[in-house]
């Protein structure tokens, strides 16, 4: 693939998926056809078995291609992708769900961004996230980054200028994060498996820096329905309570304050998921063995994870 024109950044895309053989074909497709292609597309598949190693060999031939022995969710499947990332010359790494379909310009528009929001003394942006919306274009709901609360006059002047609002965490939905704050900062933690994953991950890259929500970069996202994060998970709201637990008691993306903010706003968002639910009882079930894990357990070491399916961490 070819480098941005007159020099810059080398992209890598990082694309994580299991199981949506179709889905992500369409993904690959419209990375093809961006104006400004990725230097490097790197799937990660999640020990799929509907067929999806063949049809990457065949259709996206150039493909770097990272099969795993065992599925390590969302969380481990990132956090191979990025080590395989960090293990070539990718100065920026662009990070999509294999149910992400960019919009022909979305890298460029954020690519565009990133060096209109460079200043002299805090240089380029950690991370810029799309506009995600639904099949039907409205504003995704599930994939909303959080507005940065009480930005500094500077970071609201420098993120209008770059026709961007000011945030403080994003989803993997379409984020370009850049390649030596991950470094410094380290991979997401790949024993949360899903939910929370990419969450705790932007925090912790963005707190003290800075992180830009590009509206003009679009991607959709393809879910079979249109909802938030508090629609009816059934026994998966394990995940949501354990590494919530897990992020409010040892995460370093958080400061104090904010720890106070995100768990009260967690706690509003619990109680419009049972009050939703259409079974509580399952829900009850899957906190309390959430809690549980949550409170008699730390996350094992992501290093220990990647290792176990043969992809070596980088140093941190």
């Amino acid at each position: 693939m070819n480098p941005e024109p007159g020099g810059g950044a080398t992209v890598a895309a990082v694309v994580v998926t299991y199981n949506r053989r179709e889905l992500l074909d369409e993904a690959l497709t419209a990375l093809g056809a961006q104006t400004r292609v990725p230097d490097r597309v790197i799937v990660v598949d999640n020990a799929s078995a509907d067929g999806t190693a063949d049809m990457v060999h065949a259709r996206f031939p150039d493909v770097d291609l990272l099969t795993l022995p065992r599925n390590v969710g969302g969380a481990g499947g990132f956090s191979a992708g990025i080590a395989r990332a960090l293990d070539g010359d990718a100065d920026l790494l662009w990070l999509l769900d294999d149910d992400t379909v960019p919009e022909p310009g979305a890298l460029e528009a954020l690519l565009a961004a990133r060096r209109r929001g460079a200043t002299g003394a805090d240089g380029s942006p950690t991370l810029l996230a799309s506009r995600v919306v639904w099949t039907d274009g409205r504003d995704h709901p599930m994939n909303t980054p959080r507005p940065k609360p009480r930005p500094t006059a500077a970071e609201s002047r420098i993120a209008r200028a770059a026709g961007c609002v000011p945030i403080r965490s994003a989803s993997f939905v379409s984020v370009l994060v850049d390649a030596e704050d991950v470094r410094e900062r380290g991979l997401p933690v790949a024993d949360y498996f899903l939910w929370n994953d990419d969450f705790e991950f932007t925090t912790r890259l963005l707190r003290g820096r800075r992180g830009l929500l590009c509206p003009d970069s679009v991607a959709v996202h393809k879910t079979r329905e249109f909802g938030g994060t508090d629609a009816d998970p059934g026994d998966r709201f394990f995940y949501e309570v354990r590494n919530k637990i897990w992020l409010f008691t040892g995460s370093r993306g958080l400061a104090p304050a904010e720890r106070v903010l995100y768990a009260g706003s967690t706690l509003r968002r619990w109680t419009r998921t049972f009050a939703r639910s259409s079974d509580r009882a399952v829900l009850r079930r899957a906190m309390l063995r959430g809690i549980r894990a949550g409170l008699s357990g730390r996350p094992k070491p992501t290093a220990a994870i990647l290792r176990e399916v043969g992809v070596k961490a980088p140093l941190q």
